[in-house]
């Protein structure tokens, strides 16, 4: 039961972060993706801001010997950037500048403007499953 809720929190507070910064704003994503146009750097601060709690993150994280509320940590390896890495990531970007919104404050944007941030979310859920249906 600890795992649950501690999921849950980190997805509330995860949510609440989106929100604050502006980050499930598509108005402000579209505005810090426009380099040469109206461009609004405030993501960019963001970003970096980011950087400092999550540093500490890894650092704590490196001398624990077990997760708080799990057995072993799920932690992603590393490997050498392929085709598939590559197209994704264009993919994302692509997706990110158009719709102005990524998977977690698509997720977020339920909340906010579920009619517009729906579009998105089912758009994605299709390409999730088209992936999962082709994938070799």
């Amino acid at each position: 039961m600890k795992a649950p809720a501690i999921s849950l929190l980190a997805g509330l507070l995860f949510g609440a972060g989106l929100a604050v910064s502006g980050m499930a704003d598509p108005a402000r994503v579209r505005a810090f993706l426009d380099l040469f146009g109206a461009w609004d750097p405030m993501l960019a601060f963001v970003m970096a801001g980011a950087l400092m709690p999550m540093t500490i993150a890894w650092l704590v994280q490196q001398r624990m010997p077990r997760p708080i509320a799990c057995e072993a940590f799920d932690l992603p390896g590393t490997g050498l950037l392929d085709a598939k890495l590559l197209l994704g990531a264009i993919l994302f970007g692509i997706g990110w500048g158009i719709g102005g919104l990524c998977p977690g404050p698509a997720l977020a944007d339920l909340a906010i403007a579920p009619s517009e941030a729906g579009i998105f979310v089912v758009a994605m859920l299709a390409g999730m499953t088209a992936h999962r249906i082709t994938r070799g």
